[in-house]
C-alpha cells in the first residue's frame, strides 16, 4: 500500500513513567481497511501506548503521524475532535445514563462537525451492528451486563465516526463464548463499514484470525511483527502465549 493508505505511522516512540521506561523507540504503523492487533502480556506497555497515541500521555521521544499531520503534543479533545477515538479497557460506561444518551454524548464532535441527519445515520448504523442496545436504548447502561456493556462502549466510539478506533482489551472479563461475539463485531466493523482498528487483545488466536496484520511488544519495545498468519504460526508466540511447544 501507498503512503496515500496510512492512517498512522509511529517512529522510534518512548515513554516513562519517572524513572522506569514504558515504551523504548517503538515503530508501528496502521493502513486503511486494516485491523491491526498489538500482542503482550500484562505489563508490556500496551495500555501505555494506546494512550499516548490519543494524547493522554505525553512521549519522552519520537513521532506519531495520524493522517500526514504530528500529533504529539495535541491535547486528547483535539485529538479525538480528529476522529481518532480510544475506547478505554474496564469499558467505562456512563452508568446512570441510558444507553441511547451514552451513545449521543460520543456523536458530540461528529455533531458538531456534521449535524444532527448525519448523527441519525450514525444511529442506524450501530443497530444495525449491534441490535441488542437498540432493545435497550432506554437502559441504563449500569444495568446492561458485561458483554452489553462492552458493545456499548464499542458503539459510543463508534458513534464518532472513527478515521482509527483504538481498542484496549475489548474482551478483558468476559466469559469465553461473549468475548468471541465481541471479536466478531470487531471484525464486522471492517467488513461492513470500512473501519480501520488497532486492537490490543489478550486472546491470541481469536484476535489474530480476524486481523490482517500484528506486531508483540514486550518490556516496552516491538520484539516481532508479520501477518497474522505468520504470527499464528510462529513458534515462539505458540510457545509464549499458547502453552505450546513446537
Amino acid at each position: 500500500m501507498s503512503k496515500e493508505n496510512m492512517i498512522i505511522e509511529i517512529e522510534d516512540l518512548s515513554v516513562s513513567y519517572g524513572p522506569i521506561q514504558a515504551l523504548r523507540n517503538v515503530s508501528l504503523d496502521v493502513k486503511k481497511g486494516e485491523i491491526v492487533v498489538l500482542l503482550g502480556a500484562n505489563g508490556a506497555g500496551k495500555t501505555t501506548l494506546l494512550q499516548t497515541i490519543s494524547g493522554l500521555l505525553k512521549p519522552d521521544s519520537g513521532s506519531i503521524n495520524y493522517l500526514g499531520e504530528e500529533i504529539v503534543g495535541l491535547s486528547a479533545e483535539k485529538i479525538v475532535s480528529k476522529q481518532l477515538i480510544h475506547v478505554p479497557e474496564h469499558r467505562q460506561v456512563f452508568s446512570t445514563l441510558t444507553v441511547m444518551e451514552n451513545l449521543e454524548l460520543g456523536s458530540y464532535h461528529h455533531y458538531k462537525k456534521s449535524g444532527k441527519q448525519a448523527i441519525e445515520e450514525e444511529i442506524k448504523k450501530v443497530f444495525e451492528l449491534f441490535p441488542i442496545l437498540e432493545e435497550r436504548k432506554e437502559q441504563l447502561a449500569g444495568t446492561l451486563s458485561g458483554g452489553q456493556q462492552q458493545m456499548l462502549a464499542i458503539a459510543r466510539g463508534v458513534m464518532a465516526n472513527p478515521k482509527l478506533l483504538l481498542l484496549d482489551e475489548p474482551t478483558l472479563g468476559l466469559a469465553p463464548i461473549v468475548a468471541q461475539e465481541v471479536l466478531g463485531l470487531v471484525a464486522d466493523l471492517r467488513n461492513k463499514f470500512d473501519t480501520t482498528v488497532l486492537l490490543i487483545e489478550q486472546n491470541v488466536v481469536s484476535s489474530l484470525n480476524i486481523a490482517d496484520r500484528g506486531y508483540v511488544i514486550s518490556h516496552g519495545e516491538i520484539v516481532k511483527k508479520g501477518s497474522a498468519r505468520e504470527l499464528l504460526n510462529d513458534k515462539e508466540i505458540k510457545e509464549a502465549y499458547l502453552g505450546q511447544s513446537v
